[in-house]
């Protein structure tokens, strides 16, 4: 948990434009579950302000501010009273080159008290009913939480100390802070509006003029919110059992899947125990980002690392795709474990110990195909065939981003399959945010701005882990993905379906730029199963093949992925009109040519949301849902472009000015730690097989590397 993290000089800019104070009202609101008092309020502008001034006068301005942050990895977020610092301050050590921290209480006090003449911890101070406590005891139990193994930086080696700063009082209004017999250690230092220059002077002393980004970044991978992308994580753990580092919630989920899977299945190693017979379904629900597939592939790896049998199925073809050919490229026993949702009309014999299902919102009626024979069909709903499947099935989904009016997958709906079954039901939901740069205040605030939630859509505030920014034309949007991917970023652009699809023309497979925006005209990814002209992949890689860029990505392509950086084009299918959403549906345009269509008049053309098969209000809010999974695939910034300029100032008027000194993270603003490189595609055979172990056995590469991007 953190509410802020800027650097001293950006949030003194931040500041200077009104937007720091709310920000951190809305992320403390969602955090602690009520509004922050005037009190906090006016503390965080003062105090803040204050600190960040000091900073910037010791030449200093590039150390990092990390605003109300938990001192431990596993830190409750919600209930009670989380152990919350006033602020982080990270930078580089100037002698030793290692992270360097300073723990910091911010007090307004002018003057304090002791309450017992004898006691130096206990301190009144007027206008507090309360009586409080040294700051150096409250920022002792915060150093050694902060630096203890389950703090940010694991035990790692860096310098830390911690101190209090009472920028409205003077060294003799509390003289009893600092008297003799109060509390020491490196926490424990004080300091007072005429002891300032004392401070710039220590600042100095613990931090180095640069650096400070690359500290920050190492401490906020270390703590989960940077995590590694997906792909890129399962290439690197081809040859060990660990797929993720799982945090928190995430974690515990794990962990009881696991447990749970040791009592009630067959253990291939002791044969001779006999398991519990009970069927159990573990139903995970959870936002985008919330770290779903990283629970799955990791309890995947660790399963069959144990000799069970499991398969990892899903609705959505991208996302296979994207795991198939890229991770799993010349392995096909690691491509056989992932499969489809409509892959169980028959089950299997003998039954799977684990069905992992992910995605699970996308759950269909029945299992259905227009390539099937009659007797191939699916006969009851589809999710009775994954329960029949296996022993222990593992549901994970997020209801708010079912996208097709036949997807059925529910909450309720799998409880209710569950009872059918006589299965124990243990439910989860996930909080935590890792994608969008661990931002949960973005994922929160594009819900708002799309209606997905009743929340009114405010002002975005920029809290250094997520970057918005609206574009004047495609031109502009496609130039700043294209310039963040060939500089070393990954990125996409994604499209509302608000355009006629062409299939590939001719022997030649020629790909109709179909996506068309005044001058501009780009195709959709690839409606084929190879590739084609000009070597454009097929739609199941177009998300993660290094020839991608030059076709637009639309829901059903880009579903469960993610880039650094993704270009979202809304269309004409939502746009805003005074305070609320129009929706439309578009009308094509023959053309002379066969197989190619026009725009008529503007909205969707998305084939599975026509006037036949749903209502308007069906139809509103598959869009938003549509456009909610296009704007929730960046980890690091999202640049917006609407084909309609009232809908473009609106969204402008929300997301104000793009830079903020350097806060927008363009790669050459990224410090080295942020700069890491996509991994290449394993090579065909590469860790071909298992032992029984569950490693991987080595295999030479025959196939020439190819990247991510």
């Amino acid at each position: 948990m953190l509410l802020l993290r800027l650097s001293a000089q950006d949030l003194l800019t931040l500041d200077s434009r009104d937007r720091m104070v709310p920000h951190l009202a809305a992320r403390w609101r969602y955090f602690r579950g009520a509004d922050a008092s005037e009190s906090e309020r006016s503390a965080w502008a003062e105090s803040l302000v204050s600190l960040a001034s000091d900073l910037v006068a010791a030449g200093r301005g590039n150390v990092e501010m990390i605003v109300e942050c938990a001192a431990t990895l596993d830190e409750a977020v919600c209930p009670g009273d989380p152990r919350l610092v006033d602020v982080v301050l990270v930078g580089r050590h100037p002698e030793r080159h290692v992270p360097s921290v300073q723990l910091v209480e911010l007090k307004r006090w002018s003057t304090v008290s002791r309450v017992e003449q004898a006691a130096a911890g206990l301190l009144h101070v007027p206008g507090i009913k309360e009586e409080k406590r040294h700051p150096a005891l409250q920022l002792r139990a915060n150093y050694e939480a902060f630096t203890s193994p389950r703090g940010p930086f694991h035990g790692a080696d860096f310098e830390c100390g911690g101190f209090a700063y009472l920028h409205n009082a003077t060294e003799e209004s509390v003289r009893t802070l600092i008297d003799v017999d109060a509390p020491t250690g490196a926490y424990a230092r004080v300091y007072t509006s005429d002891r300032r220059e004392q401070l710039l002077s220590d600042l100095r002393t613990n931090f180095a003029e640069n650096g400070a980004a690359s500290m920050a970044e190492r401490m906020l991978q270390s703590m989960g919110l940077r995590n590694t992308p997906l792909l890129d994580a399962m290439i690197w753990s081809r040859g060990a059992d660990t797929v993720f580092t799982l945090r928190g919630r995430q974690k515990v989920v794990a962990d009881q899947v696991l447990e749970t899977a040791s009592r009630v299945l067959p253990d291939p190693r002791r044969p001779a125990v006999v398991p519990d017979e009970r069927r159990v379904v573990f139903l995970v629900t959870g936002g985008a980002g919330t770290g779903k597939s990283a629970i799955g592939l990791q309890i995947k790896a660790e399963l069959e690392a144990q000799g069970r049998t499991v398969k990892y199925a899903s609705g959505s073809r991208a996302f296979n795709g994207a795991l198939q050919e890229h991770v799993g490229y010349g392995d096909r026993q690691f491509r056989e474990t992932f499969t489809y949702f409509s892959s169980f009309v028959t089950p299997p014999d003998p039954l799977l110990d684990v069905l992992i299902c992910d995605e699970a919102h996308r759950l269909r009626d029945r299992s259905t195909s227009r390539f099937w024979k009659p007797e191939e069909q699916g006969t009851g709903p589809q999710v009775d065939e994954l329960l029949a499947a296996s022993r222990l099935t593992v549901f994970f989904l997020d209801e708010g981003q079912s996208v097709r009016p036949n997807e059925v997958g529910t909450a309720d709906l799998i409880k209710d399959a569950a009872e059918r079954h006589d299965a124990l039901v243990i439910p989860y939901k996930l909080r935590e945010q890792f994608r969008c740069g661990g931002s949960d205040a973005y994922v929160r605030w594009v819900k708002a701005l799309l209606g997905v939630t009743d929340e009114e859509p405010g002002k975005w505030r920029p809290d250094g882990l997520m970057h918005i920014e609206v574009a004047d034309t495609p031109e502009e949007l496609e130039q700043i993905i294209r310039a963040e991917v060939l500089a070393g970023a990954s990125g996409r652009m994604v499209a509302g379906y608000c355009w006629p699809w062409t299939k590939p023309l001719g022997e030649e497979r020629r790909l109709e730029a179909d996506v068309r925006i005044g001058e501009w005209h780009r195709p959709w990814n690839a409606d084929s199963e190879s590739f084609c002209e000009n070597e454009a992949p097929p739609s199941r890689i177009w998300s993660v093949h290094e020839n991608g860029l030059g076709q637009i990505g639309c829901v059903y392509t880009a579903q469960g992925l993610e880039w650094d950086w993704c270009g979202v084009l809304m269309g004409d299918d939502m746009v805003r009109r005074g305070d609320q959403w129009v929706f439309r549906r578009g009308k094509e345009l023959k053309t002379a040519e066969p197989g190619v269509k026009r725009v008529a008049e503007p909205g969707s053309f998305d084939p599975k949301v026509k006037a036949g098969s749903v209502d308007d209000d069906e139809f509103a809010r598959l869009v938003r849902h549509a456009y909610h999974v296009l704007m929730t695939r960046a980890s690091r910034a999202t640049v917006l472009y609407s084909t309609d300029q009232e809908t473009r100032d609106y969204l402008k008027d929300l997301v104000g000015k793009a830079e903020i000194h350097g806060l927008r993270p363009t790669w050459e603003n990224l410090p080295v730690e942020a700069r890491l490189p996509h991994l290449p595609r394993p090579g065909r055979g590469r860790g071909r097989g298992r032992s029984k172990g569950g490693r991987r056995k080595g295999g030479e590469s025959q196939a020439p590397e190819m990247r991510l991007f």
